[in-house]
């Protein structure tokens, strides 16, 4: 027997949605009741809700060499917590505009490692915080040439101070093991990466 499938329209009733705090980023708080595994509408229950674009994150990679393209750069959400607060990553930005992801992906890699980005293979889209933020990410490997690549980018006018590094996929790995790359969207393209390098290799050698 199939299990239940819910919907929003029948299964969630918004009751009020206040707007904390709007700057970059919004704070909403929510009142709501949504249905419950037995089949009743449960109790109204408030949740704080982080409201932000939509975020595409792509892994530069060169099959020529095996080796991907990763920037390192000061995280204020890590402050607290790590011992260096400047993390390495894969290339990523916001959709904050009508761009769609792919655009996105390849104005960011410009961006943030003066690289350019020839094909896309899109991986998923997920929610990385759904307990608290609306936020999808969109993430890709996109092929891209390793020669030359390096130093240090990024937007002046946004605050960016962006170091590029290229490593080889198996030292990227390796730091993904160490606990040295910590952050989801990296950890998810190298280990996606590491798990269809031999179809992604034999597909981009040939162009």
């Amino acid at each position: 027997m199939p299990e239940r499938v819910m919907n929003r329209e029948d299964d969630v009733l918004i009751e009020q949605r206040e707007r904390c705090f709007q700057g970059f980023y919004r704070l909403d708080r929510v009142h709501l009741q949504h249905r419950l595994f037995a089949g009743n509408m449960g109790p109204t229950i408030s949740r704080e809700l982080f409201v932000r674009p939509d975020a595409v994150c792509v892994l530069p990679y060169d099959p020529q060499t095996d080796s991907v393209v990763l920037v390192e750069q000061f995280r204020i959400g890590a402050m607290d917590k790590s011992p260096e607060p400047w993390l390495l990553e894969i290339v990523a930005g916001l959709i904050d505009t009508d761009e769609q992801p792919e655009e996105v992906a390849r104005r960011e890699a410009w961006e943030e490692a003066d690289l350019e980005l020839h094909e896309l293979i899109p991986i998923m889209t997920y929610y990385p915080s759904p307990g608290g933020s609306d936020e999808r990410v969109y993430l890709y490997v996109g092929r891209c040439s390793t020669v030359g690549v390096g130093g240090v980018f990024g937007v002046a006018e946004e605050g960016e101070d962006i170091r590029v590094h290229v490593w080889p996929l198996a030292a990227a790995l390796q730091a993904v093991q160490d606990g040295r790359i910590d952050n989801a969207a990296s950890i998810i393209a190298l280990q996606w990466l590491a798990l269809n390098k031999a179809a992604v290799q034999a597909d981009w050698l040939k162009l």
